[in-house]
């Protein structure tokens, strides 16, 4: 049953729950009124038998001519009285319907009760409410006098409204189911909306599309979120498709590159004519230097492919001093002919140590590229604070917007070695790690590229050092 429930369309659920809910509460409404109905009406015959009484010559008929049984009065239908004279005994008036004693009676009457209420039945077995009271006779005798009223009255009424309430009850659980549909039918058109334009995706793949948003409810944020999504979704298979393009524009010159020194090297063999030791030596240089730069391509492009909520390595509390001063010894085998001072203040921070390595060794990289022969590079540390400044050709304001961005190359940087990839790494690891990284162009000439991060709450004990202690490097 709960299976074929959960098989029906969402509008047919809501227009039958809807219908189940005002049923379930009609009928609540229509059974209590009917319940409450009776007890008033009830109330209301007991009350009319508490204050009617038997005249004193009626109780002297009934005393006088003692009736256990008489036949059916023409005035049936009437209140009925009677007198209770002992265990089952009693003496009926000419115009009542003889009504069965019960205990109570038989109590009231041995002086048990004061009186009492109860219902019972005719000697034809028709239902009745009876009353029985002590009432004194003109000759001072207390006897138990029986008042009884058919309980039919009620009966006819209370089976009217029930035909009633059933009736209406009807009535609202169609009018509930109907109104129940269009609600549903109005309330989801909306959803409809957003199941038409997922399937439009889903079948077609088209991620431009936009759903309208009106108003502020649920429907309406469910419609911005789509919307979000599909635009996330198409900016970031944008990027891929550019990532894509870009990637096998800079693969395809060191390959081309590859594939021509070892053809050279090939053809020597099968024709037999040597190659200089000179030449020879020049073109397994450029072999290896070609495969090192397409090794280092693409381990930037595996690295730029991870998302960016994914963390390269375990975080860890690291000295960025000994970072940066790792990075230094690196810069300087690339550049043995620049000098690279550093002044490097103790500074801890919490990341993955080999990406912010790599990281600031792309700036120091970019540095050594583009200072001129026998130049300076300038590095410092402070308080989180990160410098490094060149004397080279410096950026134009123009290119400084774009200097992050993947695969870019300034028009002067296109003849050098490097796939425009390193300081888009540099932002991502930064980024990563809680800062923020700027490249700006310095005073007197050059470029600084300045690294920002926020300390750790506590460096590691086996890290600790004075924190006035200067790291000096030349």
């Amino acid at each position: 049953m709960i299976r074929r429930f959960h098989a029906l369309p969402l509008r047919s659920r809501l227009a039958l729950l809807t219908a189940v809910a005002v049923a379930v509460a009609v009928a609540a409404v229509a059974v209590t009124c009917w319940f409450v109905t009776r007890a008033q009406l009830k109330d209301e015959l007991d009350n009319s038998l508490k204050n009617s009484m038997v005249s004193t010559a009626a109780l002297n008929d009934m005393a006088r001519q003692c009736n256990p049984s008489p036949p059916p009065p023409p005035r049936a239908g009437f209140a009925y009285s009677q007198l209770v004279v002992g265990d089952g005994q009693r003496c009926v008036a000419q115009d009542s319907f003889g009504v069965r004693v019960e205990p109570e009676d038989v109590q009231v009457l041995n002086g048990e009760l004061d009186d009492s209420l109860h219902d019972s039945v005719t000697d034809t077995g028709a239902p009745v409410r009876v009353h029985t009271v002590l009432q004194r006779t003109p000759q001072g005798q207390l006897v138990a006098v029986s008042l009884s009223r058919p309980l039919t009255e009620i009966d006819a009424t209370m089976n009217r409204l029930a035909l009633l309430l059933t009736v209406l009850a009807g009535v609202g659980v169609l009018g509930a189911g109907a109104a129940g549909l269009w609600v549903a039918r109005a309330g989801l058109k909306p959803v409809d909306r957003l199941a038409g334009a997922v399937e439009h995706v889903a079948r077609t793949e088209d991620l431009t599309v936009r759903i309208p948003v009106e108003g502020e409810d649920e429907i309406a944020r469910l419609s911005r979120s789509f919307n979000a999504m599909t635009a996330a979704l198409a900016s970031s298979r944008d990027r891929q498709a550019q990532l894509i393009a870009d990637a096998g524009h800079e693969l395809r010159t060191p390959l081309t590159s590859l594939r021509t020194n070892i053809e050279l090297l090939a053809r020597s063999e099968e024709t037999g004519r040597a190659i200089p030791p000179d030449d020879r030596r020049a073109l397994m240089a450029s072999v290896k230097a070609q495969m090192t730069e397409l090794a280092s391509l693409i381990g930037d492009l595996q690295e730029l492919s991870r998302p960016e909520a994914v963390a390269p390595g375990p975080l860890e509390v690291v000295g960025l001093h000994d970072i940066t001063r790792a990075a230094l010894e690196r810069a300087r085998l690339r550049g043995p002919e620049l000098t690279i001072t550093a002044d490097l203040a103790p500074w801890y921070v919490r990341g993955e140590q080999a990406a912010l390595e790599r990281a600031v060794v792309n700036v120091l990289d970019n540095a050594v590229k583009f200072s001129p022969p026998r130049g300076t590079v300038e590095v410092a540390l402070s308080l989180g604070r990160l410098t490094v400044r060149d004397h080279g050709p410096g950026i134009a304001p123009e290119e400084l917007p774009h200097v992050f961005d993947r695969f870019w190359r300034s028009p002067s940087a296109r003849s050098l070695p490097g796939s425009g990839l390193g300081l888009s790494i540099v932002a991502r690891t930064v980024r990563q790690a809680g800062g923020e990284v700027a490249l700006t162009a310095a005073e007197g000439g050059g470029t600084r590229a300045v690294i920002r991060l926020p300390g750790a709450p506590t460096p590691p004990p086996e890290l600790s050092v004075v924190p006035d202690e200067r790291l000096h490097q030349a």
